[in-house]
């Protein structure tokens, strides 16, 4: 076998990359990898320079890659370790830059270890080797693999690195016909609730349109991004991804990327970006011009419910953070992450505090999950009761998590 490491995206063949990553996750392929990096959003002057790993056989055949960063900051990722950098600060010590594993600016689980066998454990512990190896040639602090599949996990923790967890708020279909049966399974006052905040969007004439990729255009994305922009710099910052970024990959992939898009009068007044995977819709980008209320509920989760359901959809993961999901009918689901620090007394120290804190994080799911709208004769009880099982039941989380959630 020959590990190589591959400093841009363009540099390795798309066909042979998209094998390896198959088409459950848009993110993971090589269109969407290679726009960011095109576009310049992923580069060395953004804080994130390529050292994709890449392992061929004998006859050149692509067997396993690994997309990989080498960091300067810690922003874009959402797993944060601001506190881990503070330390060594402190100590005198440089912790950028580091080696992260993951799709920059996506908090989204999906693989991190592409094996075009996916039962070749060989070579995927090669690729976590192949990466410490490097984190230590390269002088980086450590190597973070960020929201890996579940079923990586175990093969993680083997190569010697400290599982994290966190968790995010997902929706699952239950094979709902409608927006109103889904309602239905919530109780009396929530779902009241529900039907106000998307009462008062129609109140305001506000209408919805669902554009996949390849039913855009430059003006709309431009109307698209400016809103997207608004709403950023009103929090003191710029989307990591640009208006390049955007019209390249609903170039490239069009049936990945949705657009929904809020008209006042056919007028664009605010806007979600969205991408859509093998049964799962995940949810990015926000925006609008001017305030409406509860707009931004109806434009990035009560729609993106409707699609799913109306599509089929399995699942719906809206992005991180944000409790406010949890009463528009999202629940708590366990996140991951592992790492791997090249100091060792550093290293000690960062598995005990992640031992610590993953039982705050059982707690703070256990807590959550009884603030479930769902009534308790229905299947979101089950939800509600099945993730403060998962909550407790992680001490081998590679046994017991064989499969993505």
């Amino acid at each position: 076998m020959k590990v190589d490491i591959v400093a841009s995206i363009a540099d390795i063949d798309a066909d042979a990359w998209n094998r390896l990553a198959g088409d459950t996750f848009p993110f993971l392929r090589h269109e969407f990898l290679h726009a960011a990096e095109h576009t310049g959003c992923v580069s060395a002057a953004t804080g994130w320079s390529p050292r994709h790993i890449v392992i061929s056989d004998r006859r050149g055949r692509l067997t396993a890659a690994m997309p990989l960063y080498e960091k300067t900051h810690s922003w874009g990722e959402f797993v944060f370790d601001w506190s881990w950098a503070e330390a060594y600060h402190r100590a005198g010590l440089e912790y950028y830059p580091k080696l992260v594993s993951t799709v920059p600016f996506t908090p989204a689980p999906s693989s991190r270890l592409l094996l075009a066998d996916a039962n070749d454990g060989e070579n995927a512990l090669r690729l976590v080797d192949a990466a410490v190896d490097l984190a230590r040639e390269s002088g980086c602090s450590s190597l973070h693999v960020l929201f890996p599949a579940n079923q990586e996990l175990k093969i993680l923790s083997d190569a010697g690195m400290k599982l994290r967890k966190d968790c995010q708020f997902h929706w699952h279909n239950r094979g709902y016909r409608s927006f109103d049966e889904f309602l239905s399974t919530f109780s009396s006052e929530k779902r009241k609730k529900a039907r106000r905040d998307r009462r008062r969007v129609r109140e305001q004439g506000i209408e919805f349109r669902w554009l996949k990729g390849g039913q855009t255009n430059a003006a709309i994305w431009k109307d698209v991004y400016e809103m997207i922009s608004t709403t950023f710099l009103r929090r003191g910052s710029m989307p990591y991804y640009d208006y390049a970024f955007f019209t390249t990959i609903a170039n490239s992939l069009p049936d990945n990327v949705l657009v929904i898009l809020a008209e006042l009068d056919r007028s664009p007044v605010a806007a979600a970006i969205f991408y859509e995977g093998a049964g799962t819709l995940y949810g990015r980008y926000w925006g609008s011009d001017s305030h409406f209320d509860a707009l931004h509920f109806e434009t990035c989760y009560y729609q993106g419910i409707d699609y799913c359901i109306a599509n089929g959809l399995a699942t719906f993961e809206p992005g991180t953070q944000g409790e406010h999901k949890i009463s528009r009918g999202f629940a708590p689901v366990q996140t991951w992450s592992a790492h791997w620090l090249a100091r060792p007394d550093f290293f000690a120290a960062v598995g005990q505090y992640l031992s610590e804190e993953r039982r705050h994080v059982e707690r703070y799911m256990e807590a959550l999950s009884g603030h479930s709208p769902y009534r308790d004769d229905t299947d979101g009880d089950d939800c509600r009761h099945n993730i403060a099982r998962d909550g407790r039941n992680d001490q081998n989380p590679g046994r017991n998590m064989q499969q993505p959630k």
